[in-house]
């Protein structure tokens, strides 16, 4: 009797032993996170970026309104609408917050919330801005992608001067509301000093703005125009492009539309693709202080040879020859 007893005792030791990892299992498998969107530009203008981010989920297994859930919060690119989203989003009691839009956005999640992680989509220069210790070691609730922006300031004034041997003064487009601006403005003069160009800064903070801003820099002497890399500026490329076409401006940004002459950029769908795989290991368990913040490895170079009959100019051979992409 007591050997069938602890037969019996065995056996429904084994079973719970194995339906208890199987029952935490289904209620991990049963929980929906919530991932808090804080964008400082619009739903529209991101589409692109958060359909890449979404894809980036589904390929790692998650399934979006089944396993996460999306709260989204848009200022419309008025920044100072940013920490009142970003409270929101932390009184939802959202499990992670994905920052779009750069500085701003992060900066406005950072304020309000030290506990909660946050992950960046694309960021100027997350250690200059005093966002993490470093890319290696970020160090606190903050980790993602850098668009490594302090490099690419110089890099497309480099290209510029190339393009137009002797040019010798060049106006900076930013948005002055952005915290990286100043620091854009310090980075591009420093590379203008070097190349023998005089580089003046022009803040403009809405689209409405943007024609009396491209009226000051002709009268100013401008002989080109390079676009900041904010979220305003960069989904308003092709009436920027329109304006420097208006204005006989060369203009260089980051993104390539009709009247942008030079665009040389990183590709922000793949890095916003890129951005899921830290939400995955982050909802996995991992800490945002221990996982380093990635650079990009491709950039790609446009150059748009209608503008450039459109300005009467003539591209170097030796540009046309590095440019991922020629458009004839």
């Amino acid at each position: 009797m007591l050997r069938r007893a602890v037969l019996v005792f065995g056996v429904v030791l084994s079973l719970y032993s194995i339906t208890l990892p199987l029952a935490v299992d289904a209620q991990r498998a049963g929980k929906v996170y919530r991932i808090g969107v804080l964008g400082g530009g619009t739903a529209a203008q991101n589409a692109s970026r958060m359909d890449a981010f979404r894809q980036g989920l589904r390929e790692l297994g998650w399934v979006h309104e089944r396993a996460i859930a999306f709260d989204e919060r848009w200022a419309d690119g008025h920044y100072e609408r940013l920490p009142a989203l970003a409270a929101e989003l932390v009184a939802l009691k959202v499990d992670l917050i994905l920052a779009s839009g750069g500085t701003p956005a992060v900066q406005a999640a950072m304020k309000a919330t030290q506990r909660i992680p946050i992950v960046v989509g694309a960021i100027s220069d997350p250690v200059a801005t005093k966002i993490v210790q470093s890319l290696a070691h970020p160090g606190g609730n903050v980790t993602g992608l850098t668009n490594m922006a302090s490099e690419l300031y110089p890099k497309r004034l480099a290209l510029l001067a190339e393009g137009m041997p002797g040019i010798k003064h060049v106006a900076l487009l930013v948005n002055g509301a952005n915290p990286f601006s100043a620091e854009a403005l310090r980075l591009s003069q420093a590379a203008g000093r070097s190349l023998g160009i005089q580089l003046e800064g022009f803040d403009v903070r809405d689209p409405k703005d943007f024609e009396t801003t491209f009226e000051r820099m002709s009268h100013a002497g401008a002989q080109a125009v390079l676009v900041g890399t904010d979220i305003l500026l960069l989904v308003s490329v092709k009436q920027l492009g329109g304006l420097a076409l208006k204005h006989k401006l060369p203009l260089i940004a980051g993104n390539h539309d009709v009247g942008v002459l030079v665009a040389y950029t990183v590709d922000n769908d793949e890095s916003y693709r890129r951005a899921s795989t830290y939400v995955d290991k982050i909802l996995k368990g991992a800490k945002p202080a221990d996982l380093p913040m990635e650079q990009p490895t491709r950039f790609s170079l446009i150059i748009d040879l209608r503008t450039a009959k459109t300005l009467g100019m003539t591209i170097p051979q030796s540009l046309l020859l590095r440019a991922d992409e020629v458009i004839q």
